[in-house]
């Protein structure tokens, strides 16, 4: 047959293939390519599940099911990872890069026979890489940044405060004792005490960096410490008991120091006095800092914020003393600070589990927050976080519960008969009387 045969009929089947390949375009499975359409929230998704593919990988390889393990990660990286990997490469493409790398390293470990160890150390770090894209494909919102802005101002202000009357007390005992010219080596340790309590937030974080633990243990290190002084902080009558001994014990040391006329020694006591407030708002801020990822820049306009405000109350307790209300905010810090050390604890216990040190099991019917206010709140659904949380909160409110109702009911002394009450005293004289 001629080419010019060939033409009609090549006139007669172009529409039907123009058609059959239209058809195909829109009726055929979506390809890897059209992954790009994924939404960042529905990457956000994908990541969640792969997450539960993760986990069921270590748990498969801690039961020895190699080829059940191998085949589960396989699938979480090329069912779920894979459509997330085009939206997060615009945002991230290293670390897609890496994420890619990791699982690829994990299969490679689980066929050539690793150990359990080795297996669970790539596991931890693709945990990270997970978390970390997840960050880059969520905005931080309102309320993750509120949230860490109003924990910094707290810490800051209430340690500050506790600083602030300390340095009344004791400028008010020595203008009580006639040794007022002894205010400067006072001052002059305290400030010397803020710079140290500066130093020492640094000096810590370069010491944790330094130390052979992986960062998720001593972030969970870290916060567990945090949660412990909050915890202390919060039952506000121990800590009075305790704060009225410490303020003795800096006044007999002042009363010592003036006795000799020891500059040094003042200054000593002026450190003293408030190096232990830097030292406890110093681990506070580590814990804060190292569950703010991406939240850095909110907690330190907290902590700015913190300071102004600080600089006002201080202005006017030197200036109005007792008018101001201390107790007021410090009985309403206490409820913002055991919120505080709640969650401080629930992103200590989850960063046990990334870490594979404590079990982790997952609340599948419960809601999800995004990743910035998790880190804010320390929500993570699993039944590990949750309990532990709640144990902490019944111990808060049980405290609470006998501080403010029971400890009155139980300590009263009973009613005695009229005939058996002690004669009434008669008035002291004016000049004895308390003031």
């Amino acid at each position: 047959m001629t080419a010019a045969a060939h033409r009609p009929l090549v006139r007669r089947l172009l529409p039907a293939a123009l058609l059959a390949a239209a058809l195909w375009w829109f009726l055929a499975p979506p390809t890897r390519a059209a992954s790009g359409s994924v939404s960042r929230s529905a990457a956000v998704h994908q990541l969640d599940q792969v997450r539960n593919s993760i986990d069921q990988t270590l748990a498969e390889v801690k039961e020895g099911k190699e080829q059940q393990a191998f085949a589960e990660a396989k699938a979480g990286y090329l069912n779920h990872f894979e459509l997330v990997e085009i939206p997060l490469r615009v945002v991230a493409p290293q670390l897609t890069a890496d994420a890619e790398t990791k699982f690829a390293e994990i299969r490679g470990l689980i066929t050539g026979g690793a150990s359990t160890g080795e297996i669970r150390s790539a596991i931890v770090e693709l945990r990270s890489l997970i978390d970390a894209s997840e960050r880059h494909l969520t905005s931080t919102g309102v309320g993750a940044p509120s949230v860490v802005a109003g924990q910094s101002f707290l810490i800051i202000f209430r340690e500050g405060l506790e600083a602030v009357l300390l340095l009344s007390a004791l400028l008010g005992y020595l203008e009580a004792a006639k040794a007022s010219h002894f205010r400067k080596p006072v001052i002059a340790g305290m400030g010397a005490a803020v710079a140290a309590s500066v130093v020492m937030f640094f000096v810590l974080r370069v010491v944790l960096d330094t130390l052979p633990f992986s960062r998720e243990v001593l972030e969970a290190a870290t916060a567990i410490v945090a949660t412990v002084v909050l915890f202390y902080v919060s039952f506000w009558l121990i800590a009075r008991l305790e704060q009225r001994r410490w303020l003795e014990f800096l006044r007999s040391r002042v009363w010592s120091a003036v006795s000799v006329g020891s500059t040094a020694a003042l200054v000593l006591v002026g450190f003293t006095a408030v190096f232990r407030e830097g030292f406890e708002t110093s681990l506070m801020y580590q814990a804060l800092v190292s569950f703010g990822t991406g939240l850095v820049g909110w907690i330190l306009l907290g902590l700015g914020l913190g300071l102004v405000a600080l600089t006002v109350v201080a202005y006017g307790i030197f200036k109005l003393g007792r008018r101001l209300p201390i107790k007021t905010f410090l009985s309403g810090a206490v409820v913002l600070l055991m919120a505080t050390s709640v969650a401080f604890l629930g992103n200590a216990v989850r960063s046990l589990q990334a870490a594979d040190i404590v079990g982790l099991t997952p609340l599948h019917g419960w809601p999800r927050a995004p990743i910035f206010l998790s880190q804010a709140l320390g929500y993570w659904p699993s039944m590990q976080t949750i309990a532990t949380q709640a144990v902490l909160a019944a111990v808060y409110i049980g405290g609470a519960v006998y501080m403010f109702g029971l400890r009155g009911r139980l300590q009263k002394p009973p009613a005695r008969p009229k005939d058996e009450r002690a004669p009434a005293r008669p008035p002291a004289p004016a000049h004895a009387q308390q003031p």
